[in-house]
């Protein structure tokens, strides 16, 4: 039986889809490892995986929520936290080595991690990349300026990796990308989204979104009844970015008044340390952990912060989005939602107050028909791909059975 591993550090967005990979890996017959932080044991172990604790034994959405809160620009938010993992990923090597010891194949996650470490042992690899702004376009002539600005760029994000390289002895790279596989880049997002752009290398393949179904879920009565009681609800789930470093009552103000003054109900999700105390109206209801595989097809429309997982599920699962973007990425993905006419224009978290979350809901429902059947029809797009799948069958086609 041929063994795998990878490696994923960040917050359940960053997890997830390697869990979806692992298990339909694991269904053909491959031996998986999922390595990553401690606090993700019990969400790996649930799926059947088999675990492998990396990093120190952190609470990785709020040690985001605190870097977060620090910065009121998306760039600086996203900058700050990308430095917070990297050093994480960097002090990480050794046990990211003993693990990849014996592997067949690893699978290098988007964050790079794992890359530097089967070069050392001579392990080949798959990429995989969420963020297709990454790709290089090395099939496009490149002009002078091009070169000069992708030098400097490419330069700043293998420093990371080249302090990881230090360690092994191993010389300087330029570029990351001399440390990408040279066989196969896996892009898991649905090429009805986004276009293949002509001038990427053709290891660059787009698989479709990773995703499973979840069936197993059963809602708790309260939830159920809720959900019968009355018009689908409005969903507020802003995943890691409603992780609260301190309590934010002025916040969830902001959501339960906009609510209220449209006449939605609402399943809201995440801000645990404000509901502790906090009064919520009849019409709305505070969940936990609800798979978006069920939650979402419940719901009238999605508020979501547009993480990768997130936006990616809203489109899976064929509901209409208000996106309300933290970081520089989640930005990207709010576009390519708004692109194809599945949500509305998006409110910059520095934004973010009742007025315009009343303006959001009110353009929602002016546009509601045209949103929901846009969504409805993505989703059926998605579905035919059978992303996970094809993944599997390209990394079969790199390492064999």
């Amino acid at each position: 039986m041929k063994k795998i591993a990878m490696f994923t550090m960040g917050t359940r967005g960053d997890v997830q889809p390697y869990i979806y990979l692992s298990k339909e890996l694991m269904k053909n017959g491959y031996d998986v490892t999922l390595g990553s932080h401690p606090c993700w044991r019990g969400l790996v172990e649930d799926s059947g995986i088999h675990f492998e604790p990396i990093g120190p034994d952190i609470d990785i959405e709020k040690e985001a929520a605190v870097i977060r809160g620090k910065s009121h620009n998306a760039m600086m938010s996203l900058i700050k936290c990308m430095n917070f993992i990297m050093k994480i990923i960097r002090n990480s090597t050794e046990e990211v080595y003993e693990v990849c010891k014996g592997k067949d194949l690893i699978v290098v996650t988007h964050s790079q991690m794992g890359a530097v470490e089967a070069g050392v042992i001579g392990i080949p690899t798959v990429n995989v990349t969420l963020q297709t702004e990454m790709i290089g376009e090395k099939l496009r002539k490149q002009t002078v300026k091009d070169k000069l600005v992708g030098g400097m760029i490419a330069k700043q994000v293998a420093k990371p990796y080249n302090k990881i390289r230090k360690k092994y002895g191993l010389k300087k790279i330029k570029s990351a990308d001399e440390i990408m596989s040279d066989k196969l880049n896996l892009i898991p997002v649905s090429k009805y989204v986004i276009e293949r752009n002509p001038y990427w290398e053709a290891k660059n393949v787009i698989t479709g979104y990773w995703f499973d179904e979840d069936e197993s879920y059963t809602p708790d009565d309260s939830l159920e009844e809720f959900m019968k009681a009355g018009d689908k609800p409005a969903i507020l789930a802003l995943g890691a970015m409603s992780f609260e470093a301190e309590s934010e009552k002025k916040k969830l103000d902001m959501f339960v008044n906009a609510f209220a003054k449209t006449g939605c109900r609402a399943v809201i999700q995440g801000f645990q340390k404000t509901l502790k105390d906090y009064k919520l109206p009849d019409t709305m209801i505070a969940v936990g952990s609800v798979p978006h595989s069920w939650l979402f097809r419940q719901g009238k429309f999605v508020i979501h912060h547009c993480g990768f997982g997130t936006a990616a599920s809203s489109m899976i699962y064929g509901i209409p989005s208000i996106p309300v973007p933290h970081v520089l990425d989640q930005l990207g993905f709010a576009m390519q939602l708004e692109k194809i006419d599945v949500a509305t224009k998006h409110i910059d978290a520095k934004d973010l107050c009742e007025e315009r979350i009343i303006s959001a809901i009110k353009e929602m429902n002016s546009t509601y028909a045209v949103k929901k059947q846009n969504a409805e029809s993505i989703s059926g797009k998605i579905s035919s791909e059978l992303g996970t799948a094809e993944a599997v069958r390209l990394i079969s086609g790199v390492i064999g059975r």
